[in-house]
């Protein structure tokens, strides 16, 4: 069994990517500005090995992605990447497309409500970890693009097909996954893949106050929540129906619920804990 406790989040300092942590709340920004904060081999791997570890992470009750400087993502670095992709083998080329699809399943799998703050560019890649999280603030600033098809390759990345037309519509996600346009700031929030645009100075500010809001709630049933959301999608309605039942009646054996309860009963707010 893992050890639940040797991940210390207010120690964690991972090499490729910033972290701070504050009240149960984890920050995780993606940190070379001057080249809008693309993805590296070595950024991949530990923000999959960071979200695996999460798992176990009992503290950290919700995570924050973002970018520094007023871009998101810009993708796969072209020189740390691309270029190399061009020169290796089909052995090569799929433990990579692996590995990066790896990540977008350890952020599925983390337990935690993982919230993006979206702010300028937000491409390929970068897309696809907006795209992977719960919750998304943007700005009107915000430029995402699944923008593959632009270089060659399909649509279908690290599980784009799958989940954006689920999000936003099948024809919005085809639209999106053929042409490898960008979608704007309002056509992102009318067709819900933001929850919420924010002016640039606020978008962290904002995403940050609602991963706190969260952790006021009961944060087990939280995780509980993440988790159907996912499992469901490959389920029935009927299947569906009674992995809820049991997902309740679990929740319902929580110190949480009876809290919730005593306080109902006494007319006060419910404290919850996260047990």
């Amino acid at each position: 069994m893992r050890d639940r406790n040797r991940f210390d989040p207010t120690t964690y300092s991972p090499e490729h990517f910033l972290w701070s942590f504050d009240q149960g709340v984890a920050t995780i920004t993606l940190n070379i500005p001057d080249r809008k904060n693309p993805l590296t081999f070595e950024s991949y791997a530990e923000l999959r090995d960071t979200f695996r570890d999460l798992v176990y992470v009992d503290d950290v009750k919700a995570v924050v992605m973002t970018g520094a400087a007023g871009n998101f993502c810009s993708g796969g670095d072209v020189h740390d990447i691309i270029g190399p992709l061009t020169r290796m083998d089909m052995r090569g080329l799929l433990d990579f497309t692996r590995m990066t699809g790896d990540l977008v399943k350890a952020m599925r799998n983390c337990p935690q409500p993982i919230l993006s703050a979206i702010d300028g560019i937000c491409v390929g890649a970068g897309a696809i970890i907006a795209m992977a999280s719960d919750l998304r603030y943007g700005t009107e600033k915000a430029k995402a693009a699944f923008l593959f098809t632009r270089v060659g390759l399909a649509g279908c990345d690290m599980g784009a097909c799958a989940m954006l037309p689920r999000i936003i519509g099948q024809g919005r996600a085809s639209d999106l996954l053929y042409t490898g346009r960008t979608m704007s700031a309002e056509e992102g929030e009318r067709w819900g893949f933001y929850n919420r645009l924010c002016s640039s100075e606020t978008v962290l500010e904002e995403t940050q106050a609602m991963a706190h809001k969260l952790l006021q709630g009961p944060t087990f049933a939280h995780g509980i929540t993440k988790t159907m959301l996912h499992q469901e999608w490959n389920m029935s309605i009927d299947q569906a129906i009674e992995a809820e039942a049991q997902a309740q009646a679990i929740c319902m054996q929580t110190a949480d619920f009876e809290r919730a309860y005593n306080a109902f009963v006494n007319k006060e707010k419910p404290t919850f804990e996260g047990n």
